[in-house]
């Protein structure tokens, strides 16, 4: 298993620190990527995968909802974009039966929001990213990389943000 290595915490004041932070991870995403999206109903996590999904260069025309009820959207970008929700289902055998493990990792990114239903088919190589909401417009996003692109990239990533400050 690999280690994770550190933790990045930011402070996203209001909806353009999140689109911000949302447009990067976009632009830095590669094929097979996958990040998973912890954080209770309504903190907006569906909203910094829209942000995402800008950064991947999703056309305008393809407005990305929260896949509750489909179980997973595709939105085609610089990389197909994969937007799963396990909200619904109970654990990996739901999520086998529903066929969403197989783009665990695939040609796109994948972003999963409810990713605690995963167990085992959660990634060894992933970015997990915490959210909570301190207020109405203040969210605290912790970066947690695991593998050893992703801890580089959100390290970049952390040092830049920091230098902008």
């Amino acid at each position: 298993m690999t280690a994770t290595t550190q933790s990045f915490q930011h402070t996203l004041q209001d909806i353009t620190a999140t689109a911000a932070l949302g447009k990067e991870l976009g632009r830095i995403a590669q094929q097979g990527d996958v990040i998973l999206l912890h954080g209770d109903l309504g903190v907006g996590k569906t909203t910094l995968t829209q942000f995402i999904a800008q950064g991947l260069e999703v056309p305008a025309d393809q407005y990305v909802s929260s896949p509750s009820f489909a179980l997973m959207h595709e939105y085609p970008g610089r990389l197909p974009l994969f937007h799963m929700d396990c909200y619904r289902l109970t654990g990996e055998e739901d999520i086998e039966g529903a066929g969403l493990a197989d783009y665990i990792g695939g040609p796109g990114l994948t972003i999963i929001e409810w990713p605690d239903r995963l167990g085992s088919l959660r990634p060894q190589e992933r970015l997990d990213l915490f959210l909570e909401a301190i207020d109405e417009t203040t969210r605290t996003c912790v970066l947690q990389p695991h593998g050893a692109a992703w801890c580089s990239r959100i390290a970049a990533l952390s040092n830049s943000s920091a230098e902008q400050r």
